[in-house]
């Protein structure tokens, strides 16, 4: 008789093609079902702790300038750091992930990034601080670098779209709220006490998504020899369309980076003088994020993400067009816009990855999220040079350019043939 449980990794066989039909609702998690509930919802949490514990800093930059006698620029390493060795580790816990296990890497990062959190709010100098995020970003990888792989090997491939886009919700959630808390609670306690704060939340948030993530069933385990790493590397650059996402990543991604890093700087400043709670409470506007993602990923899976990407980043464009006026009303939309293109663009893009990438999708992930971070980086702190430069106009100029890069790759992914079998 014919089980209901779905097997284990290890007992699969090898899938004829004319059984793949069936054979996909023992093997993958379905829409509807409580263990698609509980994956969402334990990605939603790790999504939830990585960006709040990378981004909490971005509101209290300003405060962190006057405090340690340092310019935007410098103050901005506080992110860059993290983000920079998030990036580097990126490259190590992938293939890690690939060897021993998609869970177990997941959870070890998100306690460790929580308690390195933590250490960085008894630190008294600016050195150690900038110490502990950047063991905060190496912690990190170890989830950024798996989440996407996990469900792009987890979920039946014609929900893959909507639970990826409900995991970069999670992220944009916790972009919001790590910004919000800190940014209203650095007007009434220290920025050591709102750093505190985030920490136990991201344990509380790391506690939930050990307890409830299933187990893989779809993981094979694979070599960590630097031959079969190399292979993986070479063949994801031979590919016509993965090396176009990665590029993707870097631009978006910087883009975004920048005008959340500078904005607090131009509202502080004349002719709006807002007082820094205020400043934090704009982090709502993340919402549409939460919204989009969701939503603009589940019309990928509909449409073809090759017709929906670039529609996003004309969205963005649209977007920091708006925050180059004057009046506060229109900064905001600008703002508001901009980050429903954002997440939007980057839910079509990362759920492309576990699309297009056949073999070594950890890797793969790994090499997409490297360049997303790696733009967070760099791009975050050139972007200073572009404030100080032009102000909020060098701002503007800096993120347009990237934009317009990002919708030139977009078109051409548009134009790529896909993969035989691949709604791309």
């Amino acid at each position: 008789m014919k089980t209901a449980v779905a097997p284990l990794a290890h007992e699969i066989p090898p899938t004829p093609l004319d059984d793949v039909v069936t054979e996909l609702s023992e093997i993958y998690i379905e829409k509807g079902t409580p263990m698609f509930m509980r994956t969402v919802l334990a990605l939603f949490s790790g999504g939830f702790a990585t960006f709040a514990l990378l981004y909490c800093v971005q509101p209290m930059m300003p405060l962190l300038s006057h405090e340690f006698s340092i310019n935007a620029a410098q103050s901005s390493l506080i992110l860059s750091v993290a983000t920079g060795m998030l990036a580097i580790g990126l490259l190590i816990t992938g293939p890690i992930s690939d060897r021993i296990g998609r869970k177990p890497v997941m959870v070890a990062a998100l306690f460790a990034a929580a308690l390195f959190t933590m250490a960085s709010a008894m630190i008294p100098s600016w050195q150690g601080v900038l110490v502990m995020r950047a063991l905060v970003g190496l912690s990190l990888s170890g989830l950024a670098a798996v989440a996407m792989t996990y469900l792009s090997e987890e979920i039946h491939p014609q929900h893959l779209g909507l639970a990826m886009g409900l995991y970069i919700g999670g992220n944009a959630i916790g972009g919001m709220c790590g910004r919000l808390i800190v940014g209203v609670l650095i007007d009434f306690v220290s920025w050591h006490t709102a750093m505190l704060v985030i920490g136990s939340l991201a344990l509380i948030a790391a506690a939930v998504f050990w307890k409830i993530l299933p187990e893989s069933r779809n993981f094979r385990a694979r070599s960590l020899h630097p031959r079969s790493l190399l292979d993986g590397f070479t063949m994801h650059f031979r590919d016509a369309g993965l090396p176009l996402l990665f590029l993707e990543a870097f631009v978006l991604m910087g883009a975004f980076v920048t005008l959340f890093n500078y904005i607090g700087y131009r509202l502080l400043a004349e002719p709006y003088h807002m007082d820094q709670a205020f400043v934090g409470l704009l982090s709502v506007v993340y919402l549409s994020g939460i919204y989009s993602s969701a939503k603009i990923g589940a019309l990928a899976d509909q449409l073809g993400r090759r017709k929906v990407l670039w529609a996003t980043i004309v969205v963005m464009l649209a977007g920091i067009a708006l925050t180059m006026f004057t009046p506060l009303p229109l900064v905001i939309l600008g703002m508001l816009i901009f980050t429903f293109g954002f997440f939007g663009a980057h839910s079509v893009a990362s759920s492309w990855i576990g699309r297009r990438a056949i073999k070594a999708r950890g890797q793969a992930s790994s090499l997409y999220l490297f360049s997303y971070y790696a733009g967070s980086s760099i791009a975050g702190t050139a972007g200073g040079v572009a404030w100080h430069w032009g102000g909020w106009n060098g701002i503007g100029l800096f993120i347009g350019g990237l934009l317009v890069i990002a919708l030139l790759v977009a078109l051409k992914l548009a134009k790529l043939p896909p993969l035989e079998n691949v709604k791309a």
